[in-house]
């Protein structure tokens, strides 16, 4: 990336942090976000956090990879193109906390979404930051409850010595209004008065001293009230806390930060957490369900329960609480016991149920089933939507032929940009629903996996066609299928003349792997069968890198790995 020469200056600038002083005390606003993003950039975490601290725009927006760091007010955001390191997260939250108390900072929206990375340098993962985050929170709790007490002892102290003055002055005013004319006789002090007169008197005194105790007590009273009166006050506005700025997060919840989460969201703060997409991980319907409630309303756009033990029964429950969120645009549900048996009854009903809970969800543009096992169910669940989804995800779901054909012939299928049917078996008898289902998304379809589908060369043969009508394919994925190498030079052939294709996915051919394997392998067979070591591994590699140079496509990107390739790494 060529830097601009405002870049290249900043980064100078923020190398010496003896010198901060200095730049700090004359740096114009419109250079805080060069600044910033340089400061990132080069592992600065003590540059991060002066500047941050007397941030002067009202919104900053941090974000990791491509989106870079930088304000989201009148510069927009800045762009980057590795994630902030974790020193510089740390410098960074820590910052916000101080900034509450410097009159030079006016951040009211601190934007940490997709700030979380888990490979780069040393970035701060999803659980990491949101522990991170909900810390900076009570942080700033402790902070203002402090300052506040502190406000507080002054106030008392300043109250208590105006008291204790008045008091003084009271006493000296009594001490004037007493003083009784006396005669000295025979050595003794007696009064100028008759018994009567003598009594008379010693009963006024008496009431002038308890009239001043009374007004000293009242005094009291009424200090002591004020004080009662200032602290309900402070009790009130715990309730109400004002709120000084606002956090937005992605935020990753389990059995160990949940409790943290909860204290973030539950408790009142000069801090505001809101979350943009939320994903849980082996937490309780019960927590889950409390989870949910606590968050504010606006601004969840995604929600990913992942290893959950829920059931038809907690998803169903879940649902009417997904509803009060009015942007909820992507529901993600990984392994969460959703399977249908047979021979337990009532599970249709409760299938309608969760049909119902999705129809109520009117901005919902992503779907993924993972491993639900929920054969010939896909028109009851995909039918209530009324908006076509625009991403679709069913790996693992056993897929029938009735729910292919369905989604064929659903209005889903011209809208969908993103689809994965991963590891559901594809025959003959499917191919038909597959072929309609191409033609119908060939002009919005961008990303296509069907790893693990048991394709053969002949299923892929007459599957071809149908692929290289999408003309906005942007990545194909065809991995753990057992392909031959004549199976993957006419894979390669076909799709270099695909002008959008980006990114394929392609297995080891069979003639790779030792011998024995069965003759129509399942995918995690080709998966843990070990590889002819006499074979070369780079000859396949070079021979499809070559096919698709002779075409002139060197901007495509061939690969059987695996863990190096993603398709959500492909946005």
């Amino acid at each position: 990336m060529v830097l601009s020469l405002v870049d290249l200056c900043a980064q100078e600038v923020v190398r010496d942090h003896s010198s901060s002083p200095t730049w700090l005390r004359c740096v114009p606003r419109e250079l805080y976000d060069a600044l910033l993003r340089a400061a990132f950039s080069g592992c600065r975490p003590l540059a991060v956090g002066e500047l941050v601290q007397r941030w002067p725009e009202r919104r900053l927006r941090v974000s990791g990879g491509r989106n870079g760091s930088g304000s989201g007010g009148r510069n927009g955001s800045s762009g980057g193109t590795q994630p902030p390191n974790r020193l510089c997260i740390q410098a960074l939250l820590l910052a916000v906390v101080r900034g509450l108390a410097d009159h030079r900072c006016v951040l009211q929206v601190l934007d940490l979404c997709g700030l979380q990375r888990d490979t780069g340098g040393d970035p701060m993962g999803g659980w990491s930051l949101t522990v991170a985050i909900c810390s900076m929170l009570g942080q700033a709790r402790a902070g203002m409850q402090a300052r506040r007490e502190a406000l507080g002892a002054r106030r008392e102290g300043e109250g208590e010595r105006k008291r204790v003055l008045a008091m003084a002055r009271e006493r000296e005013g009594v001490k004037r209004e007493r003083a009784p004319r006396k005669r000295e006789r025979e050595g003794e002090v007696v009064m100028e008065t008759s018994s009567e007169g003598q009594g008379v008197a010693a009963r006024t005194e008496e009431e002038k001293a308890v009239g001043v105790r009374r007004r000293m007590e009242q005094e009291r009273r009424r200090g002591g009230g004020g004080g009662g009166e200032g602290s309900g006050g402070e009790e009130s506005g715990a309730g109400s806390e004002e709120v000084l700025l606002q956090v937005r997060a992605d935020l990753f919840v389990n059995a160990r930060s949940w409790e943290r989460v909860r204290a973030a969201l539950s408790s009142p703060g000069p801090l505001r957490l809101t979350c943009r997409f939320l994903r849980v991980e082996e937490l309780s319907v019960s927590n889950t369900r409390r989870l949910l409630e606590l968050l504010p309303p606006p601004g969840l756009r995604g929600v990913d329960l992942r290893y959950s033990s829920l059931g038809m029964e907690g998803l169903s429950s879940l649902l009417p609480l997904l509803s009060s969120f009015p942007a909820l645009g992507s529901l993600r549900l990984h392994y969460c016991h959703l399977d249908l048996r047979g021979s337990v009854t009532g599970q249709e009903e409760v299938l309608k149920e969760v049909a119902l809970g999705l129809a109520q969800l009117p901005e919902l543009r992503r779907l993924s089933l993972t491993a639900l096992r929920l054969p010939g169910h896909l028109r009851l669940l995909l039918s209530s939507l009324a908006r076509p989804l625009q991403v679709l995800e069913l790996p693992y779901l056993n897929l029938s032929s009735a729910d292919l054909a369905f989604l064929s012939c659903s209005h889903h299928a011209s809208s969908l940009q993103r689809l994965d049917l991963s590891e559901n078996r594809l025959d003959a008898s499917s191919l038909p629903s597959i072929r309609r289902l191409l033609s119908q998304a060939s002009s919005s379809l961008q990303h296509l996996t069907l790893c693990g589908c048991s394709l053969t060369d002949g299923l892929l043969g007459a599957l071809l066609p149908s692929l290289t009508c999408c003309r906005a394919l942007q990545s194909l994925g065809l991995a753990l299928n057992p392909l031959s190498m004549a199976g993957l030079t006419q894979l390669v052939s076909s799709v270099v003349g695909m002008a959008s294709l980006r990114h394929l996915l392609y297995p080891s051919p069979l003639e790779e792997y030792q011998p024995g394997l069965p003759e129509l392998p399942s995918s995690a067979q080709l998966l843990d069968w070990p590889l002819d070591e006499l074979h070369d591994a780079t000859a396949t590699a070079t021979h499809l890198h070559s096919l698709a140079r002779d075409r002139g496509r060197t901007d495509l990107v061939l690969t059987c790995d695996l863990l190096d390739y993603h398709h959500d790494l492909l946005d």
